[in-house]
């Protein structure tokens, strides 16, 4: 067995000094990474403006109340956007007076179609269909009258919304996106599939339990209820997916720990091994386990057995006193630590790395930072993006109104809360995460089979206030990355620096990370680009185990000196492949990587003296 010169970070107080090593790392006495010019842990870090927070506490206090009542919705930036609508709306009559007219058709055609099928046998959905990923009105009762009218009379008054608040000239881009998003969210609200009386299905299940499924609603929503207590949420847990016992199972072992990660070294379960090692970087948005979740669907389990040594980091949950942890400290405590610690176990081997979501975002940095010389051999990147400017509806909450009542919001809890984290997701696909759950729940009477992946879901996380107070500014708000302005120890860096081998991977259906966003990088970086594009969304997509039914994906490969093409071009050239897209990925990562040889040891963990555990360690337990 190899020992490793592994520390722990304690408790500040407990702390008097790092070993070498972490000051090697640049990690000052308290164990934060210390960048020159950056505020240490425990100053209040500067607003935008370049003053003090403690000058505004009064407004900041405010506004913090004011963000319990509006979910963190600025309610100024709210109202710019429909200022700006309505005023370029009142001002265009022509534009006026075609809305009324597209009123006037659409009413009439919706008359006419409904006389005819009450006096004829006309087909359903003869005025208006459904989008393919919208599943309300799916099932075959929503074709028969009157329910079918009722479901068309409500796309045909959705569509009317849409070109209502679209189109109008003048508006700047993110207002009308703002507008018509809003607008959404209340049409969503009034769909008659949210309403007993107006939903066959519902209807159906009424007639055939004789209301049970009614008493069964009550019963749902009384324990989701009393699962917002506090006392509940303790009780809170879905006991058939137990971390460490049903998920997250991969044997391993914590070989490293400091104050922001945990490092997990898995067990090898093939006789060879390739002389690369993997490392892995998960979104600390999210439990890591993601990538490890049952058996029959981890990725970690899928890559020890096609024969590759698997490292993940693990990111520790912050709480309140962590408010003043950066975004570069993920980066130094985080990816440059796990890289300093593989090199000690592996010494001499370049590093297969990984970053899925936001950790692909920090992975990508980190590469650019380490130019090329740096320990990357190959770069993966799961639906992450690195530049900003097209983030799909999650930027609807990112201007310059929205990021400062977030950090008001967030200076007074010190982080970004779950139920925070959650409710804006869930807004991005309110039908699925919200109203289809509530009709299911709460007027069918059923509760969705539990999985893996919502027990996953409901596991969130939080995230300290400086930490994402600077990504919201420095990546979304700024795109300082895209564009050469991102600073790291004090230079900017650029992603065109990166020239190791990438394989980047975006999801069809994904609302955090569109991908013709992540299909950027095909122009920022100087290195053969295999971009992969996967049925699914931002997490299904990417959990697509072999032997799953539902997956494909196309794939392409653009050579680093290879004549750009833009993504509607890609969609048209990139072969189809039914299957899972993890197969595709091992095969190029094979090519990548020299030949299988010995397994090398386990690293063996401690931390001051004390031995670390085994995976899935202690942090995702938090």
């Amino acid at each position: 067995m190899v020992s490793v010169q592994t520390k722990s970070i304690l408790p500040k107080a407990e702390v008097k000094r790092l070993p070498c090593r972490a000051h090697a790392l640049g990690y000052g006495e308290s164990g934060r990474a210390v960048v020159p010019g950056k505020p240490q842990a425990g100053l209040a870090p500067e607003t935008h403006d370049g003053k003090q927070p403690e000058s505004y506490q009064a407004d900041r206090a405010f506004h913090a109340m004011l963000a319990r009542l509006t979910s963190g919705i600025s309610p100024v930036a709210l109202s710019l956007a429909y200022i700006d609508w309505a005023s370029h709306l009142a001002s265009a009559p022509q534009r006026q007076m075609e809305i009324a007219q597209d009123a006037l058709r659409s009413g009439q055609r919706f008359f006419e179609s409904a006389l005819h099928e009450l006096s004829s046998n006309q087909g359903p959905w003869s005025l208006i269909k459904p989008k393919p990923q919208d599943r309300r009105f799916a099932k075959p009762e929503w074709e028969s009258p009157p329910y079918n009218l009722l479901a068309q009379a409500f796309l045909l008054k959705e569509q009317w919304w849409h070109n209502a608040t679209t189109g109008v000239r003048g508006v700047a881009p993110q207002n009308e996106a703002i507008v018509e998003f809003s607008v959404r969210q209340v049409l969503d609200m009034l769909a008659p599939s949210n309403f007993a009386a107006t939903n066959p299905e519902v209807l159906q299940k009424a007639f055939e339990s004789g209301g049970e499924n009614f008493i069964f609603g009550w019963q749902n929503w009384c324990s989701d209820w009393m699962h917002l207590l506090p006392a509940g949420k303790q009780a809170d847990g879905n006991q058939d997916f137990v971390v460490g016992e049903t998920v997250a199972t991969s044997r391993g072992k914590v070989v490293f720990r400091n104050e922001l990660i945990e490092l997990i070294q898995y067990y090898p379960t093939t006789d060879k091994v390739h002389p690369e090692p993997i490392l892995i970087v998960p979104a600390w948005i999210m439990k890591y386990y993601i990538l490890d979740l049952s058996p029959h669907n981890s990725l970690v389990k899928f890559l020890t057995g096609e024969g590759y040594t698997v490292f993940m980091i693990s990111w520790r949950n912050p709480g309140a006193g962590d408010r003043d942890i950066a975004f570069d400290d993920y980066r130094k405590l985080g990816v440059e630590a796990a890289v300093d610690v593989i090199g000690d176990i592996v010494p001499g081997r370049q590093i297969h790395a990984l970053g899925y979501c936001l950790g692909g975002t920090l992975l990508s940095i980190t590469a650019a930072a380490m130019g090329r010389d740096g320990p990357f051999k190959t770069i993966t990147l799961l639906a992450a993006q690195t530049d900003f400017t097209e983030a799909g509806e999650l930027t609807l909450f990112i201007n310059e109104s929205q990021v400062a009542f977030l950090e008001d919001m967030m200076w007074e809890r010190g982080v970004l809360d779950t139920t925070q984290m959650a409710g804006a997701f869930q807004l991005l696909r309110s039908n699925d995460l919200i109203w289809s759950r509530i009709t299911r729940d709460y007027l069918m009477g059923e509760r969705a089979p539990p999985s893996d992946l919502m027990a996953w879901n409901a596991d969130a996380t939080r995230l300290p206030y400086r930490m994402h107070s600077e990504y919201l500014r420095k990546l979304f708000l700024n795109n300082d990355l895209a564009e050469g302005r991102y600073m790291v120890e004090g230079k900017p860096i650029a992603l065109s620096d990166i020239h190791a081998p990438m394989f980047v991977v975006g999801t069809v259906w994904d609302h955090v990370a569109p991908w013709k966003s992540t299909y950027k990088i095909h122009y920022q970086v100087d290195a053969d680009v295999t971009y992969l594009l996967t049925s699914g969304g931002h997490n299904t997509g990417v959990v697509a185990p072999p032997g799953e039914p539902g997956h494909s994906y196309q794939v392409k490969t653009k050579a680093e000196d290879a004549r750009y093409i833009g993504p509607d071009e890609w969609l048209k050239a990139a072969p189809r492949v039914e299957g899972s897209w993890w197969q595709e990925w091992t095969r190029w990562l094979t090519a990548q990587s020299g030949e299988p040889g010995e397994p090398p040891q386990m690293g063996v963990g401690h931390a001051d003296g004390q031995t670390l555990p085994d995976a899935p360690g202690d942090y995702v337990r938090q």
